[in-house]
């Protein structure tokens, strides 16, 4: 089974093979993100040990949500020793995020 996972927005795609999941993630996508992928691939009859690849979004997008994204593709891919694409089909050991700008760092109040 093949994952896609887009993160770079606040509503997160989801991809497994063909079947395409949507989620209004908001706030929770730290809280929730690997506990909705469980549910989808279940939902399909599969587990963890099916996925056989990963592509990501790697951006641009949002900075929290490119990074959860990330730390949650990399880990997978990982553990589970399996190939990592970025959304350009390169495979890459890393999923790096690509923000398409600086990151805004407000100064300190005080």
């Amino acid at each position: 089974m093949k994952l896609y996972l887009d993160t770079s927005q606040p509503t997160t795609v989801m991809k497994l093979d063909e079947k395409t999941y949507e989620w209004e993630s908001g706030r929770n996508l730290a809280k929730q993100l690997y506990s909705f992928i469980h549910e989808k691939l279940q939902e399909n009859g599969k587990d963890w040990q099916d996925i056989e690849e990963i592509t990501f979004m790697v951006g641009p997008g949002s900075f929290t949500g490119l990074r959860i994204g990330a730390t949650v593709v990399n880990t997978i891919s990982s553990q589970l020793n399996i190939p990592l694409y970025n959304h350009r089909g390169e495979k890459v050991d890393l999923a790096m995020p690509e923000y398409g700008r600086p990151a805004n760092i407000t100064p300190p109040k005080k």
